[in-house]
């Protein structure tokens, strides 16, 4: 029932972000699929994940954690992007301007690029990032990225 009441929600509340992340699934039909906790993963070839509503595209290869540079990140970043979902099902059409546009902001800007390396700074203290973090962790139980340096 929980995984039928997530996929409803994601349908219609999260309409917007789930039907661009459909469309980035039918893009990436010959990749790797499998679902966790109701969402569908996508695992492609990408230096970075995303989550788009019901659809999560996780990183075959995300970035390592340069404080603990020889422990695997998969599992961590699955969370957190899991998180992300969890924010879809919470502010669903708000999802886009209130997480995916400052985050996409934060992650590609050259200026905050810059300023994180320079300061040592994660990338999961921003908001958008923290927040999913959370949100994955209480969801799941598994631990994320937390204050990850990428």
């Amino acid at each position: 029932m929980k995984r039928f009441l997530y996929f409803f929600w994601q349908c219609t509340w999260g309409c917007i972000q789930t039907l661009i992340g459909f469309t980035g699934f039918l893009l990436n039909l010959k990749s790797k699929h499998y679902f966790y906790h109701g969402a569908v993963i996508t695992e492609w070839s990408k230096p970075f994940s995303t989550s788009l509503g019901l659809f999560v595209f996780l990183s075959i290869n995300p970035p390592r954690d340069k404080r603990n540079p020889e422990e695997s990140t998969y599992s961590k970043t699955l969370v957190h992007e899991y998180g992300h979902t969890i924010q879809s099902l919470l502010l669903g059409p708000l999802y886009m301007p209130v997480i995916g546009l400052p985050s996409s902001v934060w992650f590609m800007t050259p200026k905050y690029k810059k300023i994180r390396k320079e300061n040592n700074i994660s990338y999961f203290s921003f908001y958008t990032e923290r927040w999913a973090n959370s949100c994955g962790e209480k969801v799941t139980g598994e631990k994320s990225m937390q204050q990850a340096i990428i």
